[in-house]
C-alpha cells in the first residue's frame, strides 16, 4: 500500500469510530512511516481536482477569500519554487510572522513541501523575543507581513528576508511566487524524523524552550486532534487562536485538513464576540474550538439569538468553568468538550463526541495515548503528574527539546514522558485537571512564565527582589501580577510603580505585560527560595 493510502486508511479507521471510544481505543495504532512529507504524500492525494474549499478566511474589514484544495495545493507549489529559487533547503529553519491571511496557509504548505523546518511566531512578538529566535533557531530566512518588517531591521541572521504585502528594500516580494511554475520536484524523499517544526515554548527558566516535532509527530499525530474535535469529511470548522502558537497548528492546519474538513480563519484587529457569532452563522459554521476566554465573553450575549449551523463545540489552553458549558448548552443544546494537550505533543486527552462529559473533567485518554498519573513517589497513582509510557510511545509527542540532553533527560529519562501538569482520576477514567508542577501559567490562553518577567524586573535599579504569579481575573481566567521587594532607597509609592512597569512594558511583548503590582515582602522556604503559591 502506498504511503498516502496507508495514512488515509489509519485517519478512516478513527472517522468510523467516531463516536466509539473504546472501539477507537482497542483498534486504532499509530501508522509506522520511514519516509514521509505530509503534502506531497497526503495533501496533494486529495487535493488533486479537488474544488472543495480548503480555507476561508474572513476579517473583520468584510474580506473573504476561498481557495480550494486544488488551488492551494498549486499555490503551495510555486511559493516552494520560489523559496528554492532563493536558495532555502531541505533543512534550513524558516521563521513565519503572519498574521491569519492566505500566505499564511500558502508558506506552511510550502515549507513542508519542501522540506523546510518552520519555526512559528506570533505577531505580537518584539525585537527581543525575535533576536532570540534569530539567533538560537538559526535562522536562514523569513517570511513576514510587509508591516512588520521593521521589526526585523539591523537584526542579524536570516540572509533571506520575503515580505508579504508592500515592498520593503532589501526584501523579496512574496508576490513573485505567483510567477514561479506550480510543479514542484523534490529534490530527494522526506525521513520521517525529520525536523519540520521547531517551537519556542515558555517554561521556568528566562529563555523559552525549543521544541522539535518531525515530518510525522505533528503531521500524523495530530489524528488523536482530529478525533478529539470529532471532525469529519465536508466539516467548515473556525479554529480562534493565533497563528505563532502551537494551537493555530493543531487546530486551523493539520486536524481540520487531515479530516478533510474546511477550515475558517477569522482575522480581526480586536476581538468582539458579537462579530464572531455574526462570522460563524454567514459562514455555516459546524465545528467551532475556542479557549475559554472566548467562551466566557461570548456567554455575556444571548447565543439564542443566532442561528447557528454548530454541530461540534470544543475548548482547550485552560479548565472551563461548569457554568460557562451550562449556559452554552442551554442556548444552543450543545456540550462544549473539553480537552488536554501541549506544545510538546498533540490532543493527549479529551471529551469526544458521543460520550458523556463529566462537568469539571478534561476528558478519558485520546487513542494511541497510553496516559498514567505518577505520584511523587513515582508510583502510579490517583492523582499525580499526567506522564506518557514511552514503552508505548505515541507518535504526536515530540522529538525532544532541541540541543537540550539535561531537560530531555529530566522529561523523559526514566521510562515516561513528564508533562508537568496534574491531574487526579475517577473510578471510570476520567482525568480532572488539578494545576502544573511548576509555576507556569497561562493569562487569555498565552503561557507566561513567572522567572521570564522576574528577570526583566530585577534588572530595574528600584526592584530588589520580585515574584510573578497569577492574579484572578474574571475574563482572562489569570493575569501577571508582580509582588516587588523595594531597593532601600525606593518608596512604595504610585511613581514608583509607573516606573517599574513602564520598564517591563518596553522590555516583553504586550501578551506578557505585567498588569498588576504590589509592593510586599516575600514569603520564602527555609533555603531561601520563593514560595510563589502563598
Amino acid at each position: 500500500m502506498s504511503t498516502s493510502g496507508r495514512f488515509i486508511e489509519v485517519r478512516d479507521q478513527l472517522l468510523r469510530c467516531r463516536e466509539d471510544w473504546r472501539g477507537a481505543q482497542r483498534e486504532f495504532r499509530w501508522p509506522v512511516f520511514e519516509e514521509f512529507n505530509w503534502v506531497r504524500d497526503y495533501f496533494d492525494v486529495v487535493a488533486a481536482n479537488n474544488g472543495t474549499a480548503a480555507l476561508r478566511v474572513v476579517d473583520d474589514e468584510g474580506g473573504d477569500q476561498s481557495l480550494a484544495f486544488s488551488e492551494l495545493a498549486q499555490r503551495s507549489a510555486q511559493v516552494a519554487n520560489l523559496f528554492a529559487s532563493e536558495g532555502l533547503r531541505a533543512g534550513d529553519r524558516l521563521l513565519i510572522m503572519l498574521p491569519n491571511c492566505v500566505p499564511l496557509w500558502e508558506t506552511m504548505l510550502a515549507a513542508i513541501r519542501l522540506g523546510a523546518v518552520m519555526i512559528p511566531a506570533t505577531t505580537l512578538l518584539e525585537r527581543e523575543d525575535l533576536r532570540d529566535r534569530l539567533e538560537r533557531g538559526q535562522v536562514k530566512a523569513i517570511v513576514t507581513d510587509a508591516g512588520l518588517a521593521g521589526r526585523f531591521a539591523g537584526l542579524p541572521g536570516a540572509p533571506l528576508r520575503i515580505a508579504v504585502g508592500a515592498g520593503v528594500e532589501g526584501w523579496v516580494a512574496y508576490d513573485r511566487s505567483r510567477a514561479a511554475v506550480a510543479p514542484f520536484a523534490a529534490q530527494a524523499p522526506t525521513r520521517a524524523e525529520d525536523l519540520l517544526l521547531l517551537y519556542f515554548t515558555s517554561g521556568t527558566t528566562a529563555r523559552p524552550k525549543l521544541v522539535a516535532h518531525t515530518h510525522v509527530s505533528y503531521p500524523v499525530g495530530h489524528l488523536s486532534t482530529m478525533y478529539w474535535l470529532g471532525l469529519k469529511p465536508g466539516d467548515v470548522h473556525l479554529n480562534l487562536s493565533s497563528p505563532g502558537w502551537a494551537k493555530h497548528a493543531w487546530s486551523s492546519f493539520f486536524a481540520p485538513w487531515n479530516a478533510q474538513a474546511t477550515i475558517v480563519a477569522y482575522q480581526y484587529e480586536r476581538f468582539d464576540a458579537r462579530a464572531l457569532l455574526e462570522q460563524l452563522v454567514r459562514c455555516r459554521v459546524t465545528s467551532l474550538c475556542a479557549p475559554p476566554t472566548v467562551w466566557r465573553m461570548l456567554i455575556q450575549n444571548d447565543l439564542r439569538a443566532w442561528r447557528v449551523s454548530l454541530r461540534e463545540l470544543a475548548s482547550a489552553g485552560e479548565p472551563l468553568n461548569p457554568e460557562v458549558i451550562g449556559q452554552v448548552r442551554d442556548a444552543w443544546g450543545l456540550t462544549i468538550r473539553d480537552g488536554f494537550g501541549q506544545t510538546e505533543t498533540t490532543a493527549q486527552v479529551g471529551n469526544p463526541p458521543g460520550q458523556p462529559v463529566k462537568p469539571g473533567s478534561m476528558g478519558r485518554p485520546l487513542p494511541g495515548y497510553p496516559i498514567v498519573l505518577l505520584g511523587a513517589d513515582g508510583r502510579v497513582s490517583e492523582e499525580g503528574e499526567i506522564c506518557i509510557d514511552l514503552a508505548q510511545r505515541p507518535l504526536g509527542l515530540m522529538q525532544g527539546y532541541l540541543d537540550d540532553p539535561a531537560r530531555n533527560a529530566s522529561a523523559m529519562g526514566d521510562g515516561y514522558y513528564h508533562s508537568g501538569d496534574v491531574a487526579s482520576r475517577d473510578a471510570q477514567g476520567y482525568l480532572t485537571y488539578v494545576g502544573r508542577m511548576d509555576d507556569v501559567f497561562k493569562s487569555s490562553d498565552y503561557r507566561i512564565s513567572p522567572f521570564e518577567l522576574e528577570s526583566v524586573l530585577i534588572e530595574h535599579p528600584a526592584v530588589a527582589e520580585a515574584a510573578v504569579v497569577p492574579s484572578p481575573d474574571p475574563l482572562r481566567l489569570s493575569v501577571p501580577k508582580a509582588f516587588v521587594v523595594l531597593a532601600a532607597h525606593c518608596s512604595p509609592d504610585a511613581d514608583t510603580a509607573r516606573a517599574i512597569l513602564r520598564h517591563v512594558r518596553e522590555r516583553v511583548s504586550p501578551y506578557k505585560r505585567i498588569r498588576r503590582l504590589e509592593f510586599a515582602a516575600l514569603p520564602k522556604t527555609i533555603s531561601g527560595k520563593i514560595r510563589r503559591v502563598e
